[in-house]
Formats: structure tokens, C-alpha cells, sequence
């Protein structure tokens, strides 16, 4: 058996910002080293601008695109020359996969990565449970697609160097901030020629769990933190084995404990293992312990003797914990920056994707005067409700893969056992995957449409079903960005009414498509799409068969509204109310 690689090491800056300038190591990644540009505040001008991103992240990369697909420019700021190392976030979900389409690189994701939809749970050797997260024919994307971090922010950073609307400058590290008020964010950013203030009207604070903006505003998280640990390895090596992810529980290596693995691209795997209690991390990182642990790994799943290489490892801890409130002035956190959550049921990158795609649309009509500061408040009650939401879930799944008292070990153990005999008890073991909040308790939902008289279709706070319309064509191809009238009908025109509103809010300049869906082939007067539905199938998934329904969908395309008949007052309301703006005087 052979096995190589390298345990990271720790880099010292020097007083001046100085990033690692050499390319990571890799077995199966080329790291490129992305170069300093000096900015104009270096120079000695002064620049304002529109929106500040820190944090070069997935989470950050994908603010800007967003901000960008509402006409918003924007500059994000990187402490780092070149993408993470590791594989990191490596599961997407299909609610993530669309959110990506949506800023232009799910197409290649879906292509290098890896999909799958079914897990598998072991207790002390034996399957004990089988979890299939659903597929069928109207879906684009499955439930999950693997694919290393590096290659997410290589495929990001490379929309972004296309767009002129987003400026990304390496070597950029914010240490402080030297002013916020009610008129912008004043930023203090050192770099490898000294440091410069950067004044902005907004920030996004997208720089992760140890976030310096969160400890610079003094913010604590709320949640949980739990004691278990794990090495997370990744490893090249052939097994033949299915992209599923795979649970081991109480292995006979590592009693007591958890053990992960997932498949990735380049004949990598993931293994993520539970320390025992009191081994530290340094011990845990040493080679010695690395390679008897996964070599032990490996026998256990009948692959002893197995060549294999070692490409990246580290230690994390399972935390549930949120910011009660990303909005802060003008600094709004999104991503790790607001919350921390365990990896366990791919919940990290995916529930920040998600934070990017409600904050985008809303951070771009308040900036552009079309919708009142409030609507961001929006963003933290919806955002924070679904990270509040996933801790309860993820919190569940945390204390049964490392159970943080002896009580909760017997429970745990009790239930395992159980598994072998009991087909009943085997559910228990599902990990409650990453999955799209529902915004029900939305203020910025429509009270008083008919959202009770529908009996299938998304409701109202959901996000949008996509829809197969041909072979390699999807309802959420066709998508234009902004707010949508989604109008079910058969009638050669759309109503009058809804038009003349429709137009009156682009004037003011909403980005306001109508979309109407037929059963067949042929344009509809006044809308700005006409969709063929190819059949029944999306009327029947919209409860739209046989009876008239429109939606009003949000940018974000989780629906605001659903009606069987809409006037044209009730959705010039609907629109103001999905803005954050429950009156007239307040959108006028």
C-alpha cells in the first residue's frame, strides 16, 4: 500500500498584508494565483461605491452576480490571491443548482459534477436504512450534485471577470471598519503596498465564520455549539462504489462514533471522521494518525491494501447558531458571516445561496430608490427564520451523530441498535437535508388572494416548481429576472387591466415580466413571454387545470401572491406589498 501527500501547514503574514503568493498543493487541482491590483484609493482618490462585498467566497461570488442581474455594481474584497483549498462545500442542491443557473454556471457544475439522490446509513457494518430524496422527469438538476469549492469559485470568479458591473481585488483584507452610519460604511482594507479606506454605500458581509465585520460590530450568534469534532480528508482513490452519500455509525475503528463519505470528481472521496473525546486536533492532523485511521477506514468498507493519496485535511467543529438579525445599518450579513451550521445534511453553502438570492434583488431596488429601506428588514426576518428553522432541524441531526451527553449517547446507541431488528425505528436515521425555506410568515405575502382555493401547485412563500417543456428545456430556462405575473390561461390576450398596471410599474422602472403558460403553441397578446406547456402536466402541478391561476412571483421566484382571477387593483397591491410598501404614498 502506498499512500502520499502533505498535512497543511500554518502561513505567518508580515505586517503589511501579504497572502500566500505560491499555488496551493493539489493532486488534482491547479491552483492559479490571481494578481494585485493596486485600486484607485491607493492612489490617493476618492471612490463611493455602490455596494461592498467582503469575503471572495461562494457566498460573496454570487451576491455580486446577483446584484449584477439588477444592474448593481459592486466590488468584492479577497484577504486571499487564489480559490479555497479543499473541497469544502461540496454537495449542491437542487434549490442551489437553480439559484446558480440563475447567475450563469449550474450548466457547468451540472457537467463535471457528480449527481445523486440516494443515501445509505450503516450501523456497526450492516445497512440499517436507505434514503432516496426524490427525482422525476421535471426536474433539471438532482437532489444533489458533487463538485469540489475550488472548482464553484473558479467557475464563479470567471462570470465575474466577463462582467463589468463586478470588480474583485485579491490581496484585499478588511481590518476594521472607521465609519458607519446612516449614509454608508467606511472600510479600512490592508494590502501588500499599505492600506486605504474604502467608503461604500452598503456592505455585505460575506467573510465567513470568523467574520471581522461580525467581531468588529460586536455580534453574537445564538445556537449551539457541540463538543464532537471531525477530521474532514480528501483522499484520491478508486473504489467502486455509487455517488451516494454513505453513514457509518459505531464502526468497529472508531467505536461509539461517525463516519462519513461522499464521492467527488477525479477519483477523490471524502471521508469525515469523529475524534474521540480529549484527542486534539494537532494530534488528530498528525500523519501517523491520518493514515491508520483512514487505512482502517478503507478495510472496513472491504477495500484494505487499497492504494490511495492524501490532497487536503482539517478539523472542524459542529456548530447551530445564527445572528438574530443580519441587518445591521448598512452592513447586512449573509452566509457563515450570519450563521453557522453543521455540515451534516449539506446545509452551509447551500442555505447561503439562498440568503444571496433573497438579499440580491432586495439590496438593488432599495438602492435604486424603487422600494423603501424596509423591504431589507424582510431579508433578515425571512432569513433568519430559515436559519432558526435549520438549527432546530440540524440540531436534531448533530446530537445524534455526536452525542453530547452520556443520556443522549444511551438514546443514540438505543436506537442503532434497534435498526437491525426494526424496520420502524430505521427512519429515525434520516439527515434532514438542505431544503428551500418557505417564506409562509412572509410580511411581504399578499393577504386576502386565493391561495386557500388552490389544491396543488407551490403556495404562497414557496418557491416556484420547475416544469420539463422538451427534451433539454425547463420552465426556469425561459425565466426573465425580476418579478413575474406567471398567467395560466387560454384567452388570446391577457387582461387589459393587469397590463396597463404592469407597465405603469415598469415606468418606474420595476423589472416586471407577464409570462403566460398555454397547453399550446401561440402567442399571447400583452405578455412578454408565451410559454407552450407541452401538455398538462404544469397546469396540473400549478392547479392550474381546468381553472383559471396567476402568480405573482417574487425575483427571487418564491411566490408573493396566487389567484384564480385577479383585478387590476389587487395586484398593483400585491406588488406594492411584495416591495415592502403597504401603501400607495409609501411606492408613489
Amino acid at each position: 500500500m502506498r499512500a502520499t501527500g502533505r498535512v497543511p501547514k500554518v502561513e505567518v503574514t508580515q505586517s503589511m498584508h501579504q497572502p500566500v503568493s505560491t499555488p496551493r498543493f493539489s493532486i488534482y487541482y491547479d491552483y492559479k494565483v490571481f494578481p494585485f491590483q493596486p485600486p484607485p484609493e491607493l492612489r490617493g482618490e476618492q471612490v463611493r461605491h455602490p455596494v461592498t462585498i467582503v469575503g471572495a467566497g461562494p457566498i460573496g461570488l454570487v451576491a455580486a452576480l446577483e446584484l449584477a442581474r439588477f444592474g448593481i455594481p459592486s466590488v468584492i474584497l479577497t484577504a486571499e490571491r487564489q480559490v479555497s483549498e479543499g473541497s469544502r462545500a461540496l454537495a449542491y442542491t437542487r434549490r442551489s443548482m437553480e439559484i446558480l443557473q440563475q447567475v450563469g454556471v449550474a450548466e457547468r457544475i451540472a457537467r463535471d459534477g457528480l449527481p445523486w439522490q440516494y443515501g445509505i446509513s450503516f450501523f456497526r457494518g450492516e445497512p440499517v436504512f436507505h434514503m432516496d430524496m426524490g427525482h422525476d422527469d421535471d426536474d433539471r438538476f438532482f437532489p444533489a450534485t458533487n463538485l469540489q469549492q475550488q472548482y464553484l469559485e473558479q467557475y464563479l470568479i470567471e462570470q465575474i471577470e466577463a462582467n463589468p458591473l463586478v470588480e474583485l481585488r485579491w490581496a484585499s483584507r478588511v481590518i476594521g471598519i472607521d465609519g458607519h452610519d446612516d449614509d454608508g460604511v467606511t472600510l479600512r482594507v490592508d494590502t501588500p503596498e499599505g492600506e486605504y479606506a474604502l467608503r461604500a454605500d452598503w456592505v455585505i458581509a460575506a467573510d465567513g465564520a470568523r467574520s471581522t465585520l461580525r467581531q468588529a460590530l460586536g455580534l453574537r450568534m445564538v445556537g449551539d455549539s457541540y463538543q464532537g469534532r471531525f477530521v474532514i480528508a480528501d483522499i484520491r482513490v478508486k473504489l467502486p462504489f455509487e455517488t451516494r452519500r454513505r453513514a457509518y455509525f459505531d464502526p468497529s475503528w472508531n467505536p461509539g462514533n461517525t463516519v462519513l463519505m461522499h464521492r467527488a470528481p477525479h477519483d477523490i472521496w471524502r471521508i469525515d471522521y469523529q475524534l474521540p473525546a480529549g484527542e486534539t486536533p494537532e494530534q488528530a492532523l498528525s500523519r501517523e494518525s491520518l493514515f491508520a485511521r483512514i487505512n482502517e477506514q478503507l478495510a472496513m468498507v472491504g477495500q484494505a491494501g487499497v492504494e490511495w493519496e492524501l490532497d487536503w485535511c482539517s478539523v472542524y467543529s459542529a456548530y447551530a447558531m445564527t445572528l438574530t438579525d443580519y441587518v445591521h445599518g448598512r452592513i447586512i450579513f449573509a452566509g457563515d458571516a450570519a450563521h453557522m451550521l453543521p455540515i451534516f445534511g449539506v446545509r452551509g453553502a447551500n442555505t447561503g445561496f439562498q440568503d444571496a438570492n433573497n438579499l440580491g434583488w432586495k439590496l438593488a431596488l432599495v438602492h435604486r430608490g424603487l422600494a423603501p429601506r424596509t423591504l431589507l428588514d424582510t431579508y433578515s426576518h425571512e432569513r433568519v427564520a430559515a436559519a432558526q428553522e435549520i438549527v432546530d432541524e440540524a440540531g436534531k441531526s448533530t446530537r445524534f451523530m455526536t452525542p453530547p451527553t452520556r443520556g443522549f449517547r444511551l438514546l443514540r446507541d438505543a436506537v442503532l441498535s434497534l435498526t437491525l431488528t426494526q424496520p420502524f425505528v430505521r427512519p429515525l436515521l434520516h439527515w434532514r437535508t438542505s431544503r428551500p425555506h418557505d417564506y409562509v410568515t412572509s410580511p411581504l405575502n399578499t393577504r386576502g388572494d386565493d391561495d386557500a382555493m388552490f389544491e396543488a401547485g407551490p403556495r404562497k412563500g414557496a418557491v416556484l416548481r420547475n416544469i420539463r417543456l422538451g427534451e433539454d428545456d425547463f420552465l426556469f430556462d425561459h425565466l426573465p429576472a425580476g418579478f413575474l405575473v406567471l398567467d395560466f390561461c387560454e384567452d388570446p390576450a391577457v387582461a387589459p387591466e393587469v397590463v396597463d398596471v404592469v407597465q405603469r410599474w415598469r415606468d418606474r422602472g420595476l423589472p416586471l415580466s407577464i409570462v403566460a403558460v398555454r397547453r399550446q403553441p401561440g402567442e399571447v397578446a400583452g405578455a412578454d413571454l408565451t410559454i407552450a406547456a407541452g401538455g398538462t402536466s404544469m397546469f396540473d402541478k400549478y392547479g392550474a387545470n381546468g381553472l383559471p391561476a396567476v402568480y405573482l412571483v417574487r425575483p427571487d421566484q418564491h411566490v408573493a401572491a396566487r389567484w384564480r382571477s385577479v383585478s387590476g387593483e389587487g395586484l398593483d397591491q400585491a406588488l406594492r406589498t411584495a416591495m415592502g410598501a403597504g401603501s400607495k404614498e409609501q411606492c408613489s
